[in-house]
């Protein structure tokens, strides 16, 4: 029960003091005229206010609310090292045994494992999910068992609404020896084939030892470069990408004796390599309707710097016309074909015969610049069916197929070969789901007896169309029929040659999107995605390396044809190595740097102002060997001591039942009034 004396005005309030003013005034005015009775008219004003007031007696019959403590119990990642996990866990089974002694303390326990966009710890998101539905009065504190490592902070608990005590038990030794890598200057972007800089330094937190560091420098799992570091002393390294699209880039640190954990003593990067121009060499061996086409799709690509060159007058055409009038340009065969052969990037023959023009020996320049590296697509006419076919050159040893001198001309269809549908340069091409596939007809096929490589796509009888095969380091493509470029008119609803033309270029540049053989791993949203591309039947399970070492084995699935893959669930935030008999491949899982291990020490640092700010305590486990006592306090009152905090005592209730009783009845205040007034005037009759 609790009784309070409340006031229920009979009038408006402004009402009630305007009545209040003008009595005294005209009691004031009585006064100093010395009136008779004027004490007896005071008191009867008086009697007429406090009715008007109408002063109550107040019941009410009250329910104590419980106070809401919350409990954030920190489970990222960090909190794996070492002890943490045992001290965390001891913590928190100490602190709920004394909340048992609470009865009249609602506890929320809150566990987080939420990590922030950069891979760090968010114990404040999960802070305020707890705190939607409490009401802030109700609050008597939040506890929050960490090492400190918390990366959401807000900048004030008053903007989260609490005015109750923030305690912070901390796990952990501060002075723990670890090593760090950090990366401080580094391009996402970088051209194939040109260096590019990364600055970095290796830091030895805790007393490590200041001997030079071993660092290797890694690229797509390949070791490039081994340096020397001086620990605190930034450096510079160099590389260059190898090819475009993505790379990455591991820059390990060598393991400090007993550091806390090895996950930040390496960097990872992932870098986009972007070729600068892809350098092209077209030599067209006659004038034909399917020239400008070949030309208009490599023209229409910004990216592509074209050397083209038409032969419109062969050596031996002789008609007495002067050379000073001709107004032909005199093929540069020595600059292309010696001097500056190895610096394009492919060299297309389109429907090339031997003339004289390219003397043998430059021929056998091609060959060798193929053997080394280059690339060679070679689009096939009817000239390579007779005595002057390229084939009769140094070229055959880097052709794939050979003539057979006869020449098939009749509408057809180009179709994929078993080999073609599983080849990432045909497969799934616009129209190709359909049989016949959904494209117009070619009219002309070279016959040619396949020697090597594979034949991707195929003309009437299972006679190869397009072959592809790799020579020595590099890679030759063969077309055996000039009639693509009905595609590009339109002819019977055309098809797609832009994109097989793309995509063979690719190819043969050795873009890793378009390797026959390949592993790729991606990551997202704590998934690891796997896919295995090749030219086998089946593809073997893939062995996962989590960052935390631990080793588990994928099966993979065929999804299409040559495509095989698998996907995992991972609560690991880092780089996960993905790895089968013969590839390799690494994927970042969340940042590829979590900013959780960027510093694992133990700290007190992130949470000292908003403990500070309502009055809570600091208690490090290994201080007071264990969690500090609770304590019931009110409000205003020291939360914090020593080794006790304190959990603010609010008083809340809900009122179950009122019971109200006037204090002035109208039928003793007006008697009263009357009797006043009645004495007042009869001390003026006097």
């Amino acid at each position: 029960m609790s009784w309070s004396i409340t006031a229920a005005p009979l009038i408006a309030p402004l009402w009630l003091l305007a009545m209040g003013l003008i009595a005294l005034i005209a009691i004031l005015g009585a006064a100093w005229l010395r009136a008779p009775g004027t004490l007896y008219r005071a008191a009867a004003f008086a009697v007429l206010i406090a009715l008007l007031a109408n002063p109550t007696l107040r019941e009410e019959e009250r329910e104590p609310i419980d106070d809401v403590a919350v409990l954030i119990v920190d489970k990222s990642a960090s909190m794996t090292l070492g002890n943490r996990t045992t001290a965390r866990d001891d913590a928190v089974n100490d602190l709920k045994r004394q909340f048992d002694l609470f009865p009249d303390l609602d506890v929320r326990i809150v566990e987080s494992d939420r990590a922030a966009r950069d891979g760090g710890t968010a114990l404040f998101g999960t802070l305020d999910g707890a705190l939607a539905d409490i009401p802030r009065e109700r609050l008597a504190g939040v506890l929050i068992v960490t090492d400190g490592q918390v990366h959401d902070t807000p900048p004030s608990l008053e903007t989260m609404g609490v005015k109750a005590p923030l305690h912070g038990i901390l796990v952990g030794n501060p002075k723990a020896a670890d090593r760090k890598l950090v990366v401080e200057e580094a391009t996402r972007f970088g051209i194939v084939g040109e260096p590019i800089s990364i600055r970095f330094r290796v830091e030895n937190e805790g007393g490590g030892s200041e001997q030079p560091v071993s660092v290797q420098v890694r690229l797509n799992g390949e070791r490039v470069n081994q340096l020397n570091v001086q620990p605190g002393i930034e450096i510079t390294t160099a590389l260059a990408l190898p090819h475009g699209g993505e790379n990455i880039v591991e820059i390990v640190a060598e393991t400090l004796s007993n550091e806390l954990t090895t996950q930040n003593n390496k960097a990872t990067l992932v870098l986009t390599g972007i070729r600068d121009r892809l350098r092209v060499l077209l030599v067209s061996g006659e004038p034909h309707a399917g020239e400008r086409t070949w030309r208009n799709l490599l023209k229409a690509d910004p990216s592509v710097d074209l050397v083209h060159f038409t032969i419109l007058r062969p050596p031996e055409k002789q008609d007495g016309t002067p050379i000073s009038e001709l107004s032909l340009i005199a093929f540069p065969t020595r600059e292309l074909f010696s001097a500056k052969l190895d610096e394009f990037d492919l060299i297309i023959f389109d429907r090339y015969r031997r003339r004289g023009v390219l003397p043998i020996v430059y021929l056998g320049n091609v060959a060798r610049y193929v053997e080394n590296g280059g690339a060679v697509l070679a689009a096939a006419g009817p000239a390579f069916a007779s005595p002057f076919s390229i084939y009769r050159t140094p070229l055959a040893g880097i052709l794939p197929a050979q003539p057979t001198g006869q020449i098939l001309e009749q509408g057809f269809h180009a179709t994929l070969t078993e080999d073609g549908q599983r080849h990432p340069v045909t497969a799934g091409l616009p129209g190709s789901d359909t049989s016949p596939p959904d494209w117009g007809r070619w009219f002309r096929l070279i016959e040619a007896a396949q020697t090597s490589g594979r034949s991707v796509m195929e003309g009437p009888e299972g006679s190869p169309l397009m072959v592809l095969d790799t020579v020595g380091e590099g890679r030759v493509a063969q077309l055996l029929s000039d009639h693509a470029w009905l595609w590009a008119r339109g002819f019977e609803g055309g098809g797609p040659q832009a994109e097989l033309l793309r995509r063979l270029a690719h190819w043969l540049m050795k873009e890793p999107d378009l390797e026959e053989e390949r592993l790729r791993a991606t990551g997202n949203d704590g998934m690891l995605v796997v896919e295995r591309r090749t030219m086998e039947a089946e593809a073997q399970a893939v062995t996962i390396t989590t960052p935390s070492g631990r080793t588990e084995t994928l099966a993979l699935v065929e999804t299409a044809p040559g495509r095989f893959t698998g996907r995992r669930s991972t609560d690991e935030i880092g780089l996960h190595q993905v790895a089968d008999d013969t590839l390799r491949a690494v994927a970042a899982v969340g940042p590829a740097n979590p900013r959780e291990f960027k510093d694992v020490r133990a700290t007190e640092e992130p949470l000292s102002p908003l403990i500070a700010e309502n009055g809570g305590g600091k208690f490090w486990t290994t201080e007071i060997d264990g969690a500090p006592s609770l304590r019931s306090v009110r409000p205003g009152r020291d939360a914090t001591g020593e080794s006790w905090a304190g959990l603010q005592r609010n008083g809340g209730y809900v009122v179950k039942a009122v019971a109200q009783v006037p204090l002035l009845s109208p039928w003793i205040a007006l008697p009263l009034m009357i009797g006043l007034l009645l004495l007042s005037w009869r001390r003026e009759s006097k």
